[in-house]
């Protein structure tokens, strides 16, 4: 059985009818998810149902269906491209973990930990190739903006795993890398449930720069509780990107410190640290560092411009519970 399903991947939707739609169509979602996620071989299928399992915010499906209300909420194609956007995501996590050999994820042992590299990648692969049948049912035009989403998806773990150029600032590269790795996905859910639920193009428009303005903005709210939040409270390892060296919003932050008492915190911070006593160390200082409040400073900042875009969005139930996840995403990290 698939984990259980959030009501509102934890923000409140106010209005008890909105709310009902909602959780009906997120149990439909979860259902489907179940039975996309099978397979004939049984590795590959005990190891697409892992994390379905292990439950999850189901953030992209919510987001697309909540993009639906502003116009036909009913139509055909809204759940099926639910369930392609949180595939398409699902897919994507198999992948990470291998490239960041993470040993857990949502509080379970990852994949790759618990099979290999080898099933992993192909769990992954096998979780697209199903995201690709269903959003051929949905038209060309819904198999196009899949086709784009996935190219930034790739486009943004190579700009990750080659990292900036020599002229390239490091702090502009790293959000561009935000956004085609986590914006562009939940973007595309924002647009998938206005397109299909037939919305107007300005309508669409708004709530697809919506879904990449927060989507950006609730990774790097991630990046920030990576750093100040316990290995338990994460149900993952925290400081994963400091034993790998990738930057994330706070390090670079402080890497840009020309504070001499941060001087043992950059050097740390220059190279991947393995040794889990230094990562520990590096964790204790960047929680303290100022780094922190400019990180929380950019989140705001996103947030803000994010809400500001539901301003024109016609005012009903769904623009209220939007604008509450906006609030949701600046509060987590403090």
């Amino acid at each position: 059985m698939a984990g259980d399903v959030p009501s509102t991947a934890g923000f409140p939707i106010v209005d008890p009818d909105l709310e009902s739609r909602v959780r009906t169509r997120l149990t439909e979602v979860e259902k489907e998810l179940a039975a996309a996620a099978a397979s004939e071989f049984d590795v590959i299928d005990e190891a697409s149902h892992h994390l379905l399992q292990a439950g999850g915010k189901r953030f992209r499906p919510l987001l697309c269906l909540l993009a639906a209300e502003f116009g036909d909420a009913d139509a055909p194609g809204v759940v099926p491209a639910a369930l392609v956007v949180e595939l398409t995501h699902l897919a994507t996590l198999y992948h990470d973990d291998v490239m960041d050999e993470a040993e857990l994820r949502r509080g379970a042992p990852s994949a790759n930990a618990r099979w290999d590299n080898s099933i992993a990648i192909l769990t992954g692969d096998y979780l697209f190739a199903q995201a690709s049948e269903i959003v051929a049912g949905l038209g060309p035009q819904a198999v196009r903006i899949q086709a784009q989403t996935f190219a930034r998806l790739v486009q943004g773990q190579i700009r990750e795993t080659i990292g900036p150029r020599a002229d390239e600032d490091a702090l502009a590269h790293y959000l561009s890398v935000v956004a085609d790795k986590t914006g562009s996905l939940i973007a595309t859910s924002a647009r998938f449930g206005a397109m299909l639920a037939g919305v107007p193009v300005d309508v669409e428009e708004t709530l697809t720069a919506f879904g990449e303005q927060i989507g950006t903005a609730f990774q790097l709210s991630d990046d920030i509780i990576d750093v100040a939040s316990d290995s338990g409270d994460l149900g993952k390892a925290s400081g994963t990107d400091l034993r790998e060296g990738v930057a994330t919003l706070p390090t670079l932050f402080a890497l840009q410190s020309r504070d001499a008492s941060d001087a043992r915190l950059r050097e740390l911070l220059s190279s991947p640290i393995s040794d889990e006593r230094l990562r520990s160390e590096a964790l204790a200082l960047l929680r303290s560092n100022p780094a922190m409040g400019l990180a929380r400073a950019e989140v705001e900042r996103r947030t803000q411009a994010a809400r500001a875009l539901l301003c024109s969005l016609p005012e009903n139930p769904a623009r209220t519970a939007l604008t509450s996840l906006c609030d949701l995403v600046t509060t987590r990290t403090s």
